[in-house]
């Protein structure tokens, strides 16, 4: 990753303490999120694997450092720090996976002052939308109650890195499958789609009446159970056709997984759907549903009884839209051994490097400073010391990521997992913060 990746000021104040003699101070930086967005009760931590690898390889090579000086006016004596500079510091951060709350460090950089300054944009890039997305993701999993969730966020992700970060939150979050090709050969995650109504009107000439054709070629040249997607022409004729090919499959041995609906109104059709298939004895044919959801529209339709097997979230979740960011701030807590604070109205922070210890089943947190002990036994502590040097390799990062998740989900009661207005969290202050 480029090191230039960053404010402009991030290299000013790096200059300055250069030049004033206190880029090698020991300092402490914790980053965290101080509110959460509107209806979110918790945040799902993400973001740690590629923060390790960046930190591993950040180097200023020749070519970086002769861009810096072509961008702004800087000194040859700051150039030539640049040059030789590499992270000596250490991290303590929560795992990727984790359940945490506002004002919680999801992690903290300890390490000389002009280090640490620099690093501060790019580890709120690295960490901020990962978080988000994983967030939501958790959110549509609480909304869907057990039903399979497919990622088809890549299209309408802002990026092409975002609708990776997407896909990886996802898998985090307990998502079956992504129809991101690329993510699912790097993360190690099943692979899903359906199809587009391009190739059904291509393929039958648009005229309804050869959709069956074009389901059947469809079948034909997919080597797994396939999902036609019913809602091109008339949906209920659609259905219909699905039924004829799904026994054609059965007759050679194979099935048909799903049929999906992607445009109008998804409950009703989804009923018409659930009666047809098990009418005709396709009751282990999927209902899949797909079209704008988030977790607000998947518990809308599951409330209003859709026989819905199924949901492809897009563009809601990957872009995170009714919360596309987080109040995420990178502070300086400490600095040569003294705890800094800032007072700012409506931005104060609180000093000295943290520890997060968690009483059993989340019966409420306690923010420490890190020299102080457990509150209670049995008290577990969230951050933790990171191995720079050790890479899983990134399917196994989101494999372990995915299992943290899913033993924190299983705790976490329900009162802080709704969707619209959840119980506040207790995050309580541990008695040397309340002494400040």
């Amino acid at each position: 990753m480029d090191p230039l990746l960053t404010d402009l000021y991030e290299f000013t104040m790096a200059a300055a303490l250069l030049g004033e003699g206190r880029a090698d101070e020991p300092a402490t930086f914790s980053l965290f999120v101080r509110n959460l967005p509107p209806d979110r009760g918790f945040l799902v931590a993400a973001g740690l694997h590629d923060v390790t690898r960046f930190l591993a390889g950040w180097r200023f090579d020749a070519d970086a450092v002769a861009r810096l000086a072509a961008a702004a006016p800087f000194d040859a004596a700051f150039l030539a720090w640049l040059a030789g500079l590499r992270f000596t510091g250490r991290v303590r951060a929560v795992p990727e996976g984790r359940i945490v709350f506002a004002n919680e460090p999801l992690l903290e950089i300890d390490a000389p002052f002009g280090e640490a300054q620099l690093l501060e944009t790019i580890l709120l890039t690295l960490m901020t939308f990962p978080t988000a997305v994983a967030t939501k993701a958790a959110r549509c999993r609480e909304a869907a109650g057990g039903r399979t969730l497919v990622d088809f966020g890549l299209r309408r992700a802002h990026s092409a890195g975002a609708g990776l970060a997407a896909a990886r939150g996802a898998a985090i979050a307990g998502f079956a499958a992504t129809s991101n090709v690329a993510a699912a050969a790097r993360y190690g995650l099943p692979a899903s789609g359906t199809m587009a109504h391009s190739f059904l009107t291509a393929l039958a000439g648009n005229d309804p009446g050869g959709e069956i054709g074009a389901f059947r070629a469809f079948a034909d040249h997919y080597g797994g159970d396939p999902v036609l997607l019913v809602d091109t022409w008339d949906t209920g004729a659609g259905i219909d056709h699905a039924i004829v090919v799904a026994k054609e499959l059965a007759a050679d041995g194979r099935r048909l997984a799903g049929v999906r609906l992607d445009s109008g109104d998804i409950a009703a059709l989804a009923r018409t759907a659930r009666d047809r298939l098990d009418a005709a004895g396709l009751t282990g044919v999927a209902v899949f549903a797909s079209g704008g959801l988030d977790e607000f529209e998947i518990a809308r339709l599951l409330a209003a009884g859709a026989p819905i097997d199924g949901f492809g979230v897009g563009t809601n979740f990957a872009t995170s839209a009714d919360a596309p960011t987080l109040e995420s701030v990178y502070k300086l807590v400490e600095l040569g051994g003294r705890p800094m604070a800032k007072r700012s109205i409506g931005k104060a922070t609180l000093p000295g490097a943290k520890q997060v210890w968690r009483r059993p089943g989340f019966g409420g947190d306690v923010l420490a400073l890190a020299a102080e002990e457990a509150p209670v036994p049995g008290a577990e502590p969230l951050l933790r010391p990171v191995d720079l040097n050790a890479d899983p390799g990134d399917a196994e990062a989101v494999a372990a990521a995915r299992r943290r998740f899913e033993d924190d989900w299983s705790q976490l009661p329900q009162k802080y997992r709704h969707l619209t207005a959840p119980t506040g969290y207790e995050v309580e202050l541990s008695g040397g913060l309340k002494a400040w």
